[in-house]
Order: C-alpha cells, then structure tokens, then sequence
C-alpha cells in the first residue's frame, strides 16, 4: 500500500497534465486499475497517438492479466462465483506477487487474497486522486521520468523475492531478452506480454530439459 503512494501520486500528476479531473482519474482507478496501462494513457496522449493506438497498446498490456489468472485458477476453484469475480477484477502485478506467495506457503484463502487486492486498489486509487487535485503544486517537485520508474522499481523488488531457482533464473532472463527484443523490433505495445509468454517457455523447456538429463543420470 505504501508502495503504490509513490507512485500513485506521480501518476495521478501526470492524469492532470491532460486535463483528467479528480472524478475522471477515480473512476479510471475504480474500473479499469491498472498502473502500467494508467501511466500509458496520459504519456500516449501527450505523444499525440490517436486513441485507437492507446487502446489497442494498453489492451496488449494488460493482456498479463490473463497469466495471472491462469496462475490463481488452482486456489479458486473452491470459492464462489461472486469471490471468485472480484477477486480476479482486483489483481494487480504487486498483489499477484504477495498472494501468489501466500498461497503457495499454505494457509491462504480466496477472501483474504482479495482483501490484498482491494486494500491495494483503494491506497493506488486514493493516491492517484490525490496526486490529480494537487498535481500542479507538485509537478515542479516531482520529475515525472523519475517517478513513473517507482513502478519499475517495484517489479525488481518482486522479482528479487522470489526462490533464487534455476528455472526462475531462466525465466527472468529469458523475459528480459524478450522484452528488448520486442521493442527493438518495434512491437512496443505488445513487449511485456510476450517478454512474460518468452520467460515463461523458455522456463518450461529448461525444466522439462533438466528434469529428464536427471532421469537418465539416475538410470
């Protein structure tokens, strides 16, 4: 939650920048929250990119969430319906990665996982109200470039977290790989879904590669 101030507030400057108001950054926070996608839009719409380029790059952004969902469908299985819906439209990267750990160790549930979620929408929602209705006072203090890498600074911070595992490893590198070559080839929009499908392959393969040289070394 203390994470998403620091960049909620820089987030919610650069929402005013493009005329957004308090009301309009909310609703954005409430229905559509997603911190990459939120920071694309006001960026994109300075660039002058027609509003048919910010959806579709947005779109493809956010397209992860589907990986996230993939990765939850075993723990929600048991939840209602109803839960299990908000429990899906509330994740979010940095939840992902706090619940995602909590139910692998045991002793999780879907109900406490989504108050994770909503917590963090409500401290990410507040802040990018916040940082609309104050924005002008603070966009002299603030460097936008330098805030917006608050987000990245979170992503290495999960990443850092997880089990230092061969095939972690792998699939870090792998992403990174992906991404940059994405970008180089001018697939933008699209670079961190197919960094994360990249990462994730290449993770598979390896550990499907490891897993039968150790079979036949234990024949």
């Amino acid at each position: 939650m203390l994470g998403y101030v620091a960049i909620g507030l820089p987030c919610g400057i650069l929402s005013a920048s493009i005329g957004l108001n308090a009301f309009q950054v909310f609703l954005m926070c409430a229905l559509f929250y997603s911190g990459a996608g939120q920071f694309m839009i006001p960026n994109m719409w300075l660039a002058g990119s027609p509003v048919a380029s910010i959806i579709a790059s947005v779109s493809f952004v956010n397209t992860r969430q589907m990986l996230y969902s993939t990765a939850f469908a075993p723990w929600v299985e048991g939840a209602s319906k109803r839960l299990s819906f908000l429990f899906a439209a509330t994740v979010t990267d940095e939840s992902f990665g706090v619940n995602l750990q909590k139910f692998e160790q045991g002793g999780w549930s879907v109900a406490r996982a989504t108050l994770v979620n909503l917590w963090s929408q409500s401290s990410w929602t507040a802040s990018c109200v916040v940082g609309t209705l104050i924005g002008e006072a603070l966009a002299d203090f603030i460097p936008l470039n330098i805030a917006a890498f608050a987000m990245t600074s979170i992503f290495i911070c999960l990443l850092v977290t997880q089990k230092l595992t061969p095939e972690n490893i792998v699939a870090a590198l792998c992403a990174i790989v992906g991404v940059f070559v994405c970008k180089a080839v001018g697939l933008a929009g699209p670079a961190i879904f197919l960094g994360a499908i990249i990462g994730v392959a290449c993770a598979f393969v390896f550990a499907r590669v490891r897993e039968k040289v150790g079979s036949r070394a234990t024949d």
